[in-house]
């Protein structure tokens, strides 16, 4: 896996990411955003687009994102790909830079 979609990202549910996507490696869940592993390339053109900075490259992982490389990979083989840009959430400004959102995630 190159790229992961991290913690920022659940109840914001940007995807800007999505557009800029040239295989189409993202997969939508009820409430964020994973990457497939398998179909990252690894081509970075994503993370700058997330405006709430919740794609991170593997290695730039802190220890309490590790656990988000599994939700991807677990997650990225139930939830449908997404290819299209979608209005993020409502209420998703109020969510921008809220710690401790994994317990919101929903699977």
């Amino acid at each position: 896996m190159a790229y992961v979609v991290t913690e920022n990202c659940i109840r914001c549910k940007y995807t800007d990411c999505v557009d800029v996507c040239p295989v189409d490696c993202f997969y939508e869940g009820p409430n964020m955003l994973v990457i497939h592993p398998d179909e990252c390339i690894d081509c970075g053109l994503c993370e700058p687009e997330c405006p709430v900075k919740a794609i991170l490259h593997e290695d730039e992982l802190s220890n309490e994102q590790l656990p988000f490389v599994e939700i991807n990979e677990e997650m990225s083989e139930v939830w449908p790909n997404i290819n299209a840009v979608k209005p993020a959430p409502a209420d998703a400004k109020a969510w921008e830079n809220v710690p401790g959102k994994i317990q919101y995630l929903e699977k």
